[in-house]
Parts: C-alpha cells; structure tokens; sequence
C-alpha cells in the first residue's frame, strides 16, 4: 500500500493517506457514523457472527506464533549436526541472532511481527482516545469520548479486530501476490462484520484498517533493510 517495490515507505503517499482518514473519522464521528451503524446493523446475520469468532485478534496471534515457532523447530533441527546449534542455552544473544536467521525469510513471521506492531498500536490508541462504544448508543442513545480509560466499554476506537486482520492479511497479500485479492476481500468483510454486530462504529474499524495496513508495510520495509 505504501511500500514501493524496493521495500522503501512512500512518505508522500503516505502522509497523504493520513489526511483523509483522519478528514474521514472527523466526518464520520460529526456525521456519518450513526446512520451507516444503523444501515449495517440491518444486514446482521450469522456469518458475521463466525467471522468475529474466527478471525479474533488472538486466533491471528496463536496460529501465526505456532507456525512461527515451528518453523524455527524445525529449521533447528535440520542444522542439529552444526556445532554452533549447542550454543543456544549458553548464550542468550546468540540465541536471537540464530532465531532470526531462521525465521527473516519466514512468512509466519512477517505476519506475526505486523500482528504484534498493529496490536501494540491499537492497545496505545484505544486508551489514549477512549471512545465509548456502540452498545451506548443501543441502550442509552449515548455517544462520546473518555479519554485516558482502560476500560473495555471505552476502548471502541481503533477495532483491534479490524487492526490485526488488515495487518496479517495485508501482510500476506504482499508476500503472495496472486491473492492479494483474496486477502483484500477478506480483510474488508472482516471490517465490516465488526459494524454489522455492533461492536464498532464505522470510523472504528477505518482508523483499525489504516493501522494494520501501516503494520504491514513498517515491518516489510524494517525486515527487508535489515536483510540487506
């Protein structure tokens, strides 16, 4: 999205992508937000519910970690005859140097460091902005923002869901691709299952998108550099 093909961040393009969601959540939060909320909460259905399930944030982060960890099991098993392998429970440094090695050309680990940058972000902004969310609305007819709170019920904005399937779907739409189309498609129903139940407003899961897919090309562009 704003990597370039030699894995550099297009500050340009950038910059201005950051402009008009921000100009976006300040018409949606003025203006928008209710009625496209109501309008999706019309089609509420089931398979929004599954997508919910399946595509929660810690199910990206269970399943990409396992296959990271794998992969580093098994690249570590393949080299048990080098000599150097003994050294993992002595040194610890050696130890992070090694699993990097195995694991920077790893797909599974690209996906779970944009997972684990977006999911950091979103922790920070949803504390710092303090939106509450939509069940507020539902039962009280109540919106707002209570900045500085921890607190679940004000935690709305950015969607952690959105934030870290754009991340990994983003991610992986890069690495392969032939189906960037299949995670675009994929990651866009996911932000939009968070509207349909209710758990987010619309500008929730624009600013969720925008984090995850800014993960995404941070960490391509950080692994690749440090690669070369």
């Amino acid at each position: 999205m704003f990597i370039s093909k030699q894995n550099n961040i297009r500050w340009g393009w950038l910059i201005v992508a950051c402009i008009i969601v921000l100009a976006a959540i300040f018409a949606g939060i003025s203006k928008y937000d209710i009625p496209v909320y109501l309008y999706l909460q019309s089609y509420d259905c089931k398979i929004w519910h599954w997508f919910a399930k399946i595509f929660e944030g810690k199910v990206w982060v269970i399943v990409f970690g396992l296959a990271t960890v794998l992969i580093y099991l098994k690249k570590t098993y393949e080299s048990r005859n080098d000599p150097t392998t003994h050294m993992h429970w002595f040194n610890v440094k050696f130890l992070f140097k090694d699993a990097y090695a195995k694991l920077k050309n790893s797909n599974a680990f690209l996906v779970l460091c944009s997972l684990c940058l977006s999911g950091v972000i979103v922790e920070i902004l949803k504390v710092i902005i303090g939106r509450a969310r939509p069940v507020f609305f539902d039962t009280f007819g109540i919106v707002g923002f209570f900045p500085w709170t921890a607190e679940w019920a004000f935690n709305s904005m950015p969607s952690g869901h959105t934030a870290l399937s754009f991340a990994g779907l983003v991610m992986l739409g890069m690495l392969m691709p032939r189906f960037k189309w299949l995670t675009w498609t994929l990651a866009i129903l996911i932000a939009v299952s968070r509207v349909a139940i209710g758990a987010h407003w619309p500008t929730d899961v624009l600013l969720g998108a925008f984090v995850g897919m800014v993960a995404a090309d941070f960490v391509l562009a950080i692994v690749q550099k440090i690669n070369n």
